[in-house]
């Protein structure tokens, strides 16, 4: 029996050795605070640009938040949709922006296969699966995507859902080719690996206390150590630092729920006829992915707050036989939560004061591609001088207004939940 707060990866991930915490001093080029998705590929991106001298800083174990506790999901876009992002940027900017998180996801493959990560990776694409009768929501984002974005997205129809995903829940579909999934904690202890092959330091279980100017450069201080760079970047995500006050209120941590099931067996063939990914079409969608032990990771709702291992299974197995009534009665082996970190405008916030402090968070639940993308524009920014980075400038450190914001959010997820829930009502 899994403890009550393990996650399958964590169970399941290949042997990593533990990292040692910083202890005495240390010099870099560069300190990263954070140990996820966002951290780890700049790093990477930094070791891959010819800086060795890297110091990485993780207050718990590589991965421990929401990097090590997501769906596996690595496809292109953000959490602020396409539509809404031509709205703010208009057409040229917007594409841009889009462009490089399917560049990023080109660039995770193509790391996974340079440096050999067995991270489980599976390469076959997305499907965006209609809870509702109406096509109209498909129709416009297929036709959007294909002429403001140039991306095509093929259309499935309903007959053809149903042979692959044996549910009579979905009406029509959309599948995403460059997408695929992979086990997230495999993929980042790949990534660790290919960097400190690389020269670049990790250590875990080194909580930063304060980091501080000191010249012109930075001290960064630990428990039990120091280090003196001349550059620091703060990681942390939904797990907040707590060092630099105008990073920390810009985001709210965001709570998401996934659960693992025993071993399905032949009972899979009975649900998926796939290898692709799922994901639903309503605000607070469902998704979901075959496991290659043939069990079936389900994940969904958003809420402001963390529950326990039982209430996740008693909430997402309600969900899970809303759409598989055939798996009543299947035993749920690991559930958890994770804290995602969401900005107000739904955009990443990557940035800096010029004092050499810059911070890249807020990925707001669509993290594996774009914290690959924003590592590389960092990467670049930090060696090269370059100034792409700047295209997330409309998308500042924007006041979150905790704990007044956690209200907002519920509210409005509960809103945006309940016009589905009518829709799916008035349609029968």
């Amino acid at each position: 029996m899994a403890p009550p707060d393990e996650t399958w990866y964590a169970a399941t991930a290949r042997p990593f050795d533990s990292l040692p915490s910083l202890q005495g001093n240390a010099d870099a080029r560069v300190a990263i605070v954070g140990g996820g998705y966002a951290g780890v590929c700049l790093a990477l991106g930094l070791a891959e640009r010819g800086v060795r001298d890297v110091l990485l800083l993780e207050r718990d174990g590589i991965g421990h938040g929401a990097s090590g506790r997501n769906g596996g999901f690595v496809f292109g876009g953000y959490s602020l949709g396409e539509d809404e992002l031509l709205k703010r940027l208009g057409a040229e900017r917007a594409c841009a922006l889009y462009r490089r998180t399917l560049d990023a996801v080109e660039l995770i493959r193509t790391r996974i296969a340079r440096y050999a990560i067995e991270c489980d990776a599976v390469d076959a694409g997305v499907i965006w699966a209609n809870w509702f009768r109406d096509p109209e929501v498909l129709r416009a984002r297929q036709k959007l995507l294909a002429e403001r974005y140039g991306v095509e997205w093929e259309w499935i129809p309903e007959a053809r859902l149903r042979q692959v995903i044996r549910s009579g829940r979905y009406h029509d579909g959309l599948f995403e080719r460059n997408a695929l999934h992979l086990h997230p904690l495999d993929y980042l202890h790949g990534m660790v690996r290919a960097a400190q092959g690389q020269g670049v330091r990790f250590h875990e279980n080194s909580r930063v206390r304060r980091a501080q100017r000191d010249g012109a450069g930075w001290r960064v201080r630990t428990d039990a150590g120091e280090v003196k760079a001349q550059t620091v970047v703060l990681a942390c995500g939904g797990y907040l630092a707590h060092l630099k006050r105008e990073v920390d209120r810009a985001v709210l941590p965001i709570a998401t729920y996934v659960m693992v099931t025993e071993p399905l067996g032949d009972r899979m063939g009975a649900c998926l006829q796939t290898q692709a990914a799922i994901y639903d079409s309503r605000f607070a969608f469902d998704y979901y992915r075959a496991l290659k032990d043939t069990r079936l990771l389900w994940g969904g709702r958003i809420s402001v707050r963390n529950r326990s291992p039982e209430s996740v299974k008693k909430l997402l197995m309600r969900d899970l036989l809303r759409v598989f009534p055939q798996l009543e009665g299947v035993k749920i082996d690991y559930a958890w939560s994770g804290l995602m970190s969401y900005a107000r405008h739904q955009m990443p916030q990557l940035g800096s004061r010029g004092d050499g402090l810059w911070w890249m968070q807020a990925f707001g639940g669509h993290g594996t591609a774009p914290t690959c993308a924003a590592g590389e524009l960092l990467a670049d920014a930090i060696v090269n001088n370059d100034e792409g980075w700047r295209e997330f400038a409309p998308f500042g450190l924007q006041n979150a207004f905790r704990p007044f914001g956690y209200l907002g959010a519920q509210a409005n997820y509960w809103w945006l939940q309940g016009k589905d829930w009518l829709k799916d009502l008035l349609e029968g």
